[in-house]
This record gives C-alpha cells, sequence and structure tokens, in this order.
C-alpha cells in the first residue's frame, strides 16, 4: 500500500512540531509500507522506501495581492501543483493522502474527488482556538478556517494528537465521532537523550555551572513567551534564563519581544536571549543541561517540546492546556500551571499576574530542590520511553490506512 503524505514543513525546512512529526511518521512508515512526501520546498530525497519531493512555488505572480493574503493562497497553488503531479510513481497509485496542516488540506481534498481515495488528516492545531493568526493573514485567516472546515469534514478518517484536540475537533466540527481517533506525537529516544556537552551553552553566553530555566519555541501568542517574560522579575536571582526563541508571526511581535527582553535585561543579569533556531543537536545539549524546561503556551495541542525535554531528563514547568496535561504528570514529570483561559476569543488568561506567578513559584520550587529535579527528570525519560515510541505510533498509524483501503468505490 503507497502513502502519499502532504505538507508544509519538511527537513531541512521544519520550524515547528508538525514539520517534527512528519519527518519520524514518514520514516518508520516507509519501514512498513512505501510512502512518498510532497512538501512546500525543494527536498528530493529517496531513501529506501522513502521518496520525498518538494515544490517550490514562484510567488511572483502575487505581487499584485496584499502580502498577508501571499501564505494561504500560496498553500493553495502548491496543492494544486500536488495533484497535479498525479498520485503515480514507480511504486504504484497511492491508497491514502495524508495531510498534515491546513496548509495542505487542499490537496487532500482535491486527491479524493479526483482520484477516489480515502483523505486523513492529523490535527496539529485548529485554526478556530488560533484567533491571533488574523494579525498575521488577515482575511486570509478565513481562508485556512474555510479550508480546514471543508477538510475536516469531508475526511475518511482524523487522527488527534491528544484526547483533547478530539473533544475540540467533535466540538468545533461536524464530524462523525468514530472518524476521530487518537494518535499522539512521539519522540526518538536514541536521538533525544541527556548529554554533556558544556561548549555547547557557552558559546551563547549560557554559565554551564549555574543552573537555569529554558523556553523553546516560536515567538507568537501561542507559545505563551509574554507571560514567562513577565514573570521573571519574580524568579530566583540565582537562575538563569534562556530563551531559544524565533521566527515571529508578525514583525510587530518581534519588535515588542525585542523591547521586553532588553528591559528585563537591564534590571538582572544572566538572561539570555537566542533570537533563532538551533541546530537540533544543539538544542539536545540546551535540554539537556536546563534545571527546568519551561512551555506556558496558552494553546498546545500536544507540546512536542515537552516530550523532548523530558528525554533529556529534564523536569517541565507546562501551562495546564490541552495536550501538555496528557504528556506531563503533574507532580511526578514536573508542575502543571493552570492560566484560567477565557472562554472567549482571543482565549487569554482572564488574570494574567495569577498565571504569571504561577510560573514563577513552580520554577522556584524545582530551582530550590535539585533532588526534586533529578527525580522527576528520571521520571520523565522514563515516561517518553514507555508511552512516546515512534514505531509504536507509525504501527497505530499503518493500522489505520488498512482499515480505510477497504472503504475505496
Amino acid at each position: 500500500m503507497r502513502v502519499l503524505l502532504t505538507t508544509n514543513e519538511y527537513p531541512p525546512y521544519v520550524y515547528g512540531g508538525a514539520g517534527v512529526h512528519v519527518e519520524y511518521l514518514s520514516r518508520e512508515l516507509a519501514k512498513l509500507t512505501p510512502v512518498e512526501v510532497r512538501s512546500f520546498h525543494d527536498q528530493q530525497i529517496d531513501e529506501g522506501q522513502l521518496h520525498v519531493r518538494g515544490i517550490k512555488m514562484d510567488t511572483t505572480h502575487f505581487a499584485g495581492c496584499p502580502q498577508s493574503f501571499v501564505s494561504p493562497l500560496k498553500a493553495l497553488s502548491t496543492c494544486l501543483a500536488f495533484v497535479g503531479q498525479g498520485i503515480s510513481d514507480l511504486e504504484g497509485n497511492a491508497e491514502i493522502i495524508h495531510c498534515h496542516t491546513w496548509y495542505a488540506h487542499f490537496s487532500g481534498i482535491l486527491a479524493k474527488i479526483l482520484y477516489s481515495i480515502p483523505m486523513v488528516i492529523t490535527v496539529h492545531s485548529l485554526e478556530p482556538l488560533r484567533p491571533w493568526k488574523r494579525d498575521q493573514l488577515g482575511p486570509g485567516y478565513d481562508l485556512s478556517r474555510w479550508i480546514e472546515k471543508t477538510a475536516l469534514e469531508t475526511a475518511d478518517a482524523i487522527i488527534a494528537v491528544s484526547r483533547s484536540t478530539r473533544d475540540d475537533v467533535l466540538r468545533l466540527f461536524n464530524v462523525e465521532p468514530t472518524r476521530v481517533v487518537v494518535i499522539p506525537n512521539g519522540i526518538d529516544t536514541e536521538e533525544y537523550h541527556p548529554v554533556h556537552d558544556p561548549a555547547a551553552i557557552a558559546q551563547f553566553g549560557i554559565d554551564p555551572n549555574r543552573p537555569y530555566v529554558l523556553f523553546v519555541g516560536r515567538i507568537t501568542r501561542q507559545k505563551g513567551l509574554y507571560y514567562l517574560l513577565q514573570a521573571i522579575p519574580h524568579l530566583d536571582p540565582k537562575l538563569q534564563i534562556v530563551l531559544c526563541a524565533g521566527d515571529a508571526d508578525t514583525l510587530t511581535m518581534q519588535r515588542e519581544i525585542e523591547d521586553m527582553v532588553q528591559e528585563l535585561q537591564t534590571h538582572r543579569s544572566g538572561i539570555v536571549w537566542i533570537p533563532k533556531m538551533v541546530s537540533r543537536q544543539t538544542t539536545i545539549a540546551l535540554y539537556s543541561h536546563a534545571a527546568i524546561f519551561c512551555c506556558p503556551s496558552i494553546y498546545e495541542p500536544f507540546g512536542i517540546i515537552n516530550l523532548e525535554a523530558m528525554a533529556c531528563g529534564t523536569p517541565v514547568v507546562g501551562s495546564a492546556v490541552g495536550g501538555i496535561c496528557e504528556v506531563v504528570v503533574d507532580g511526578e514529570t514536573g508542575f502543571l500551571v493552570d492560566p484560567h483561559l477565557s472562554l472567549d476569543p482571543p482565549h487569554d488568561p482572564v488574570a494574567p499576574a495569577r498565571f504569571e506567578h504561577g510560573l514563577a513559584d513552580a520554577i522556584n520550587r524545582l530551582a530550590a530542590d535539585p533532588g526534586l529535579r533529578e527525580r522527576m527528570g528520571q521520571a520523565g525519560r522514563d515516561r517518553v520511553e514507555r508511552h512516546y515510541s515512534w514505531r509504536s505510533i507509525a504501527q497505530q498509524t499503518y493500522d489505520l490506512y488498512r482499515r480505510l483501503r477497504p472503504q475505496r468505490g
């Protein structure tokens, strides 16, 4: 059975958890069946049963439209090109199309209509729960919502990366519950493991002999970096704060965060900002040397970064939202802090100061107790080894494909 995966992100062009997911899933699936990945860039990879073909669209023909429209229109154009290539190669016809993020969903809709093959969608996030994307896309956000809604309500099967995401899908869309299954994200524990590499962190001005709390993520409202920055004045002064944060949603947000960090640095030493996404090996070193990892997201369907930190033996202080609650065991592998989000858009904390103090209190509790950090770090490592193997996740996904295949008309 040949499988066609469509995605915006694929190595070396990965900026979020969805790209990480597709990378590892495709490699494991290719051990079970032929897999072709079509991505939004210029890759051409052939490794055994895995074939990756990127399409980099020329956006010059969008020159006359507002800049915020370019991203959604480029997504539609790329999906047209995906399907325009056909669904056959040397391995035969694709029997399943599996789409990742709204950018790629239109390709699944077209393939289902034109080629009558089942469409599977993995939900990494949901557009109605990210209303701040309108700041980035303008009316293009309405287009992304329409694509997502049409695809989810048309799909033969929907994979939710957490139970909370499944609940959100059923609440927000007209979808039969039997079509939505939960298959989580995973982690390669042979790649993500504790390392001792003080030189890798010292290059950024981090003191390897002084404990630090680490943030890794994009500069977007979803990731909650603003609330961690607001919590910094309440943190133990002995702690360093390392912010590995880049790829801002908007230039305005980039400048706002820059100004906040610079202001904090004038009042406190040990605040290190790494304004870019670093290599995987460097990220593993950052996780491994951190005393605490903080994930202050206000929306997180799964939160693969928490798995990465836990695999590196680092306890997590995370928001009690979405999939984080299913990954981090409160009091065992870290602490969860309830942000008390508003039920109305944009779903921000109703009492931001309470959330910020909660983050600071949990971080300080771990900072003051090295023994607790060690126990929680080991418990986190044990948990990811037991529950989040990519081999298991690929097998569950393949079994889903096999259940769908007889439905083809």
